[in-house]
């Protein structure tokens, strides 16, 4: 079985073709469709294993990065992505998608899949600390096994583009729960994989070095790093340098743990 991705983009969006590619190199067939169509017709989810919401700058970026697309998907689509992940299926938002997902109350999702109204807002991404837009190489650990979509202990390199990236629960008591359930996923870490020290191991000042999440079950999962700019080796920015004759960058693996799981589901 070859698994379907589904890609919603809307105005602002401009990373579902790198999005795409990783999703097709891991295996998965793909379409890319507007937000309008989806909400038109959400049974088409019915359709997909895998739904994406990609990186850019939605509706951009007023009242908040990813605020207004999240909050037309809280509205007028709650119940259909209810029954897309009790369904076993997975959703992944990265980056401008990430701080969708946290906006419409999906992650940290603790109570997303109970029936009733859409879900509290339990966390929210903001202005990077130091107050400035940050694009460039940074490196993160999983850190728990509870999503499927990677494997506790690897240590990647990704890009970031972000200038609100910073992960801030709502309270002490979020952090902890998210602690609890093993929910925080991946951390910034130095390049060596040991412990951020703050700046710039921890570029956007996220509370507990988080740099991505995923619901209580695992398998609805965002992040802010973008796995899908370092899925062919020659992406790397040190490829030149390195032994190997591999073609994978270190990115691909997230895409093929997500496929592998559908498969095997």
């Amino acid at each position: 079985m070859t698994p379907r991705s589904l890609l919603i983009r809307t105005a602002g969006t401009n990373c579902e073709a790198e999005l795409e590619y990783a999703w097709q190199r891991a295996g998965a067939a793909t379409e890319i469709l507007h937000i309008k169509r989806v909400l038109e017709a959400p049974a088409l989810l019915r359709d997909f294993q895998l739904l994406s919401f990609p990186g850019g700058f939605s509706y951009g970026d007023d009242l908040g990065a990813g605020r207004i697309h999240a909050i037309e998907i809280r509205e007028r689509l709650i119940e259909p992505l209810r029954e897309f992940v009790n369904a076993g299926k997975l959703v992944y938002g990265v980056c401008n998608g990430f701080q969708v997902l946290v906006k419409t109350g999906l992650l940290p999702g603790f109570d997303f899949l109970k029936p009733g109204p859409a879900p509290a807002l339990e966390a929210t991404l903001t202005d990077n600390e130091r107050g400035r837009f940050q694009d460039r190489w940074i490196t993160v650990r999983a850190v728990s096994s509870r999503s499927p979509f990677v494997a506790e202990g690897a240590v990647f390199r990704m890009p970031i583009a972000h200038g609100e990236g910073k992960f801030l629960p709502k309270d002490d008591g979020v952090l902890a729960k998210l602690r609890a359930n093993g929910q925080i996923v991946l951390t910034y870490v130095k390049p060596d994989g040991s412990p951020a020290a703050g700046w710039p191991d921890n570029p956007n000042g996220s509370v507990a070095d988080i740099a991505g999440i995923c619901d209580p079950t695992g398998r609805i999962f965002g992040l802010m790093p973008h796995p899908e700019r370092f899925v062919d080796r020659v992406q790397g920015p040190t490829w030149t340098r390195e032994e190997g004759t591999g073609e994978d960058g270190e990115g691909l693996g997230i895409f093929r743990n997500a496929v592998a799981h559908v498969r095997g589901a």
